[in-house]
């Protein structure tokens, strides 16, 4: 495909000359892949904007001892940046990390990236046809289009607990994690047994006098297939391609296969994947009371399936308890639960995970006729197509409403994502348009039938989990990523109200 003319990336007739063409808010994975994107296909004039102090998103920030991703490595990893070398199966955070910060290096991306740097505020200014961005130190951005790539396990969640400030001791949230707080010794509390504690509590254990581990309720949790690549199988994976390709692809169409578990939580593979986890928790734990304490009583999938190896013995160490009572209160020298016992910390680790309802939140995101987003989606969140929100033209969500997955690699859904919305960056600058906005009517079409899908899924049964709000399932996606695919493999202009030049009559530019 060819360059974008430079004076393409501004419209040529009655348009205002824009300083960007994009602006991409987040540095994580679906940040750089927007970026890569749009710089491979000849579009140069964006910025990054990224608050913390380097790339990497969940992965700089998620530093907890044993962090490691549950989908096996060589399926996350961008499509077009394969790495033949991966140190094992399901690579740790550090290794990831890593691959992220070579990703923008080697893509040229570090020039476009202003770190450090806290957007507070978007505006789209409808006569323009431009966003106006604004930074919390005051700097502001113009471009023609926006990106939000800030993910939606970002934002770490603590409840407001009773006394939880009046802890004498370390306390932090796992995504927080305090580097400089020596648990060897120590009597330690875990509130939260979720996806980051099943990997931080084994390492912990390790090292901790006591750890008490607290739990909410418990999660179903399959065994961790890991290994280390030989020197031998990376040297493979780099001479053969389609070695490296069919590793992938069997990554791939596994995962897939598992969403059959989430569409019909009564079918074969719903129970072939309880018995498995069943059984990985009899062969781990013997004790029948702890396994009746550890066995969920929702069915699979209902909430996010736990993968690890290592987190049952942990719990059989004789220095770690598990406790099944909420958390009451907290003291100065420990935690008092609902049961009034109270149990004496030196360090909390609150693995209580994420606020993943306000998506966009804190940013105050303003589109047409100053509609707020925050107040659209006062209701919970949602999207065209896990993309798009109408009121609020030319501008994309990646890892949007309805976009997490059960079952497979997100890196996949914002690939899509990323596919669809160069589509309608494609479109509206070849047509000179001011901007594309899709009707409202079309986007409550399209979430209906989501809704109608969901509800028939396993994460509509009664178990709470961070996918829901209010009831409402705002998070994950009702089919697989094959029909995910499916549906944004092209961009159709009659779904959305289309704005052109000259502007209608009464409206003028504004400088």
């Amino acid at each position: 495909m060819a360059d974008i003319d430079p004076a393409a990336d501004r419209l040529a007739s009655r348009a205002p000359a824009p300083r960007l063409t994009a602006i991409i808010v987040g540095a994580g994975m679906s940040g750089l892949l927007a970026a890569i994107r749009l710089k491979r296909e000849g579009i140069h004039s964006f910025v990054v904007l990224e608050k913390a102090e380097d790339v990497g998103g969940t992965w700089l920030h998620n530093r907890y001892p044993g962090a490691s991703c549950d989908i096996p490595s060589h399926l996350y990893s961008y499509s077009f940046r394969p790495k033949p070398d991966w140190s094992r199966m399901f690579a740790m955070q550090p290794e990831i990390l890593d691959y992220f910060r070579d990703t923008a290096a080697e893509e040229g991306l570090r020039a476009h990236i202003a770190l450090r740097t806290e957007v507070s505020a978007a505006r789209f200014e409808e006569a323009q046809g431009l966003w106006h961005v604004e930074a919390k130190d005051g700097r502001r951005w113009d471009a023609r289009f926006l990106v939000i790539a800030t993910g939606q396990l970002n934002k770490p969640r603590v409840p407001d607990i009773p006394g939880r400030r009046d802890f004498a001791g370390i306390q932090f949230h796992s995504a927080e994690w305090n580097e400089a707080a020596n648990v060897e010794g120590k009597n330690v509390v875990a509130v939260g047994t979720g996806a980051s504690a099943v990997q931080f509590v084994p390492p912990v254990a390790d090292q901790a006098k006591r750890l008490t581990v607290i739990q909410r309720s418990p999660n179903w949790l399959v065994p961790r297939p890991d290994r280390e690549f030989s020197r031998r199988t990376k040297a493979a994976f780099g001479l053969l391609p389609p070695l490296r390709l069919l590793l992938r692809g069997y990554i791939y169409l596994t995962n897939e296969l598992n969403f059959h578990a989430m569409r019909h939580p009564d079918g074969i593979i719903a129970r072939v994947m309880e018995r498995r986890a069943r059984k990985h928790l009899e062969e781990q734990v013997p004790d029948p009371e702890l396994r009746r304490q550890l066995t969920p009583d929702y069915p699979i999938g209902c909430k996010r399936i736990l993968i690890a190896s290592d987190y049952y013995p942990a719990l059989m160490r004789d220095n770690v308890d598990l406790e099944s009572d909420a958390v009451a209160r907290v003291h100065q020298t420990g935690v008092e639960l609902e049961s009034g016992k109270r149990i004496p910390a030196e360090i909390i680790i609150w693995g209580t995970g994420f606020d993943t309802a306000s998506f966009v939140a804190p940013i105050e995101v303003t589109g047409r006729n100053g509609q707020r987003l925050v107040e659209v989606w006062r209701d919970g969140a949602q999207g065209y197509k896990g993309t798009l929100v109408s009121g609020f033209p030319n501008m994309a969500v990646l890892y949007g409403p309805n976009t997490n997955l059960g079952h497979n690699s997100i890196i996949f859904m914002a690939e899509r994502q990323m596919d669809y919305v160069m589509k309608i960056i494609r479109h509206v600058l070849g047509k000179d348009l001011r901007f594309v906005d899709v009707r409202e009517e079309v986007e409550d079409r399209w979430n209906e039938a989501l809704q109608r899908r969901l509800g028939r899924t396993v994460w509509a049964a009664g178990c709470d989990s961070w996918y829901k709000h209010d009831g409402k399932i705002i998070n994950n996606w009702s089919s697989s990523t094959l029909r995910f695919a499916w549906e944004l493999r092209s961009f159709d202009e009659r779904r959305f109200e289309v704005a052109g030049w000259p502007l209608p009559a009464g409206q003028e530019l504004t400088a």
